[in-house]
């Protein structure tokens, strides 16, 4: 409604009438008025301008603090630099969505095995925790002194892509907790031999308050038993599925198993016989006494190694010490194992060289070792590496017709365990006791070549890595069966079909 240029006056018969404005005072103010009121309108024109510009701006804000904290959860993929999906030429499982607890960092501790173990519970730990798995760094500071890091020994691409649809992997922090553990990292060893109660309760509140929790250790970090059968599978499936070796150590263990396979079939002796483990068993049979003293400033030049004064004699009598070159010869052809089959020696250098070989290589001249088999330029870029050679060495055994370890050690455990996974392939676990016990006897002339041979067979009848039950004896984790080396809730029972490694692999 606008200002009218007239006003309205009573007439007598009390209708309204029209008086026009005359002076030139009345003309002025009149469009003083006018002005006046358009300037009020076109500021409230501009007020609700101004209005519209902030709410616009307030509602993109937001739009993008949503898309960033979408962006936060479901991309952290960009900073963890996973393989794309296409890379692949296999179908992926769906990736599993669930809220973040926090972020879980490890550093293996140990040799090749007990990392690879380690590895194992530590992913399995992060995924009943529901937080985010660091790809495990590894142990730089072992006596082997390798500086071979995850994606020098695993597959990193499939281990992250293959677990998806458990746990979510990256191969580092996002930038922002990057930036807080710069300035202050939770670090801690969980408790040896946990049960799952233990992370539920005491690790996932110190994830939650801390956000990023980092494991100084993983080696035996789980129990063996007592544990639901989901997790115990998880384990499984990470060790022998998730855990690929890296493309060049697959290519070249793979060239070995060929070569020997155009030969027939082999055996591979896990004959750990290497200078570092006879001076830290303190077991000398066999050794000469320059030998003996080499050995001896060796245990003592490592003040890890606790024990220090041994009896070797002792000690060998109680079926603990590695068995010698000597003495596996014997045992092999008791067994009455074929003289003619290919014998592949998974191990470092033997000590003592071709002088302590003589007796293996007269039983069984078709002695061979990844050296013998390759070019030394192929072998080159792994020289250097134990970690590296000991993965090439893991290969061969797990495919081998047969595997006889002579100790006890990590390597003989774990590939124990994955000849079961992949349907119980003949393992000889060889009962050093006995096998001392039998040797002494027939040296001595005690028992004829045949009792000797009859009788090491009948001590090795239940002992070819057959279904067994793993031995359990509760509050004495280190007595026990290790779950690595009988993992029973992930096998085919004795009565069922048995699957092929390929066929595993196709599994969903």
């Amino acid at each position: 409604m606008g200002f009218s240029e007239a006003r309205f006056e009573d007439t007598e018969g009390g209708e309204m009438k029209e008086k026009p404005y005359s002076n030139k005072m009345s003309l002025k103010y009149i469009s003083m008025a006018k002005a006046e009121k358009l300037k009020s309108l076109i500021l409230a024109r501009i007020q609700v301008a101004r209005l519209n510009l902030w709410v616009t701006r307030a509602l993109s804000m937001l739009m993008l603090l949503g898309i960033t904290m979408q962006l936060k959860s479901l991309g952290e993929t960009v900073s963890s630099s996973r393989t794309p999906t296409s890379t692949f030429s296999y179908p992926l499982p769906p990736e599993r969505v669930y809220e973040n607890n926090g972020y879980l960092m490890v550093s293996s501790n140990g040799g090749l095995n007990q990392m690879r173990s380690g590895i194992c519970d530590m992913v399995t730990v992060a995924r009943f925790l529901n937080v985010t798995l660091i790809v495990p760094e590894l142990d730089n500071t072992s006596f082997w002194n390798d500086y071979s890091q995850f994606a020098d020994i695993f597959d990193v691409e499939y281990f992250i892509a293959s677990l998806r649809d458990e746990v979510r992997i990256l191969k580092e922090l996002p930038p922002q907790q990057k930036e807080k553990v710069a300035e202050s990292l939770f670090s801690m060893p969980p408790i040896s031999w946990s049960n799952m109660t233990y992370y539920y309760n005491v690790i996932l509140p110190r994830i939650q308050t801390n956000e990023v929790v980092h494991f100084q250790k993983t080696d035996a970090r789980l129990a063996n038993n007592g544990l639901p059968v989901e997790v115990q599978k998880l384990r499984c499936r990470v060790n022998y599925e998730a855990l690929r070796f890296a493309p060049p150590i697959q290519a070249l263990a793979e060239k070995i198993v060929r070569i020997l396979r155009d030969k027939g079939p082999f055996l591979v002796l896990h004959l750990r016989y290497e200078m570092d483990m006879i001076a830290f068993s303190g077991c000398n049979e066999g050794c000469n006494e320059q030998e003996i003293d080499e050995l001896t400033k060796m245990r003592y030049a490592y003040p890890w190694w606790k024990e220090k004064v041994i009896d070797s004699v002792q000690k060998r009598l109680g079926g603990l010490c590695p068995l010698t070159p000597e003495e596996t010869a014997l045992t092999l052809r008791a067994f009455g194992i074929d003289h003619n089959i290919q014998v592949y020696i998974a191990a470092g250098d033997i000590y003592g060289g071709e002088r302590r070989l003589a007796t293996l290589r007269a039983a069984y001249p078709n002695l061979v070792k990844k050296e013998t088999l390759l070019p030394s330029s192929e072998l080159d870029p792994f020289r250097n590496h134990s970690n590296q050679m000991a993965a090439l060495d893991y290969y061969v055994a797990v495919q081998s017709e047969t595997f006889v370890p002579t100790n006890g050690g990590n390597m003989a455990k774990v590939v124990e365990g994955h000849r079961r996974y992949l349907g119980f392939k003949k393992t000889i676990l060889l009962d050093r006791k006995a096998v001392v016990d039998l040797v002494d006897l027939y040296k001595a002339g005690s028992i004829s070549w045949d009792k000797f041979s009859s009788e090491m067979k009948e001590a090795h009848a239940d002992r070819m890595g057959n279904p067994a039950e793993r031995l359990v004896i509760p509050g004495k984790p280190k007595e026990e069966d290790y779950f690595y080396t009988n993992p029973e809730e992930c096998l085919a029972s004795f009565d069922e079909p048995q699957l092929s490694n390929d066929d595993r692999q196709q599994e969903p």
